[in-house]
């Protein structure tokens, strides 16, 4: 038997009033917009009580100055079944705003897959994964300071890379 999204969202409403704020449907894709501070315990829903046992994905998209909230964090998560209908992928999308410090719950306790997806998204957007088990730089070198995904990061600008390169050189090759 397929799964109804609308009794999916029901469901999920009625346990977290107002947590998934809208349902956008496109190509046979289904997205559903669902609110940050509720992101782990929706996540743990959707595995426990609807199958979605399998994180296939885990991304970010800073929209600098088209919209707010500035940045969102991208789930995209499938539950497999006998039945060809029975497969079912969804987008989950949470909004976070521009701070010094962007921030939302880490999904690591719910898929421990989401370890080095949050990792890179944090790496490249600077997006804070609150609960992470090991939040650090997995792609950039641990000292580099910008976030190189991000909207307003100057490519041009050489002085990140080249402190980050003299330091290296200065410590040396142990």
């Amino acid at each position: 038997m397929s799964l109804d999204i609308d009794s999916l969202i029901s469901a999920l409403n009625e346990e977290f009033p107002g947590s998934v704020t809208e349902k956008l449907k496109w190509r046979g894709e289904t997205t559903l917009v669902v609110d940050k501070d509720r992101i782990r315990a929706i996540c743990a829903r959707l595995r426990e009580s609807h199958g979605f046992a399998f994180l296939a994905d885990l991304t970010a998209v800073d929209y600098l100055t088209v919209r707010s909230p500035r940045y969102e964090v991208v789930y995209h998560v499938h539950r497999f079944g006998e039945e060809y209908d029975e497969n079912v992928r969804i987008r989950l999308k949470a909004g976070v705003e521009d701070a010094d410090s962007p921030e939302i719950d880490s999904v690591v306790p719910v898929w421990s897959g989401a370890d080095w997806l949050e990792r890179e998204v944090y790496d490249m957007f600077g997006i804070v994964f609150s609960g992470h088990p090991d939040l650090r730089r997995i792609l950039m070198p641990e000292d580099y300071e910008p976030f190189p995904l991000r909207k307003d990061f100057d490519v041009r600008d050489r002085e990140a890379s080249k402190r980050s390169f003299q330091r290296a050189l200065e410590e040396g090759d142990d």
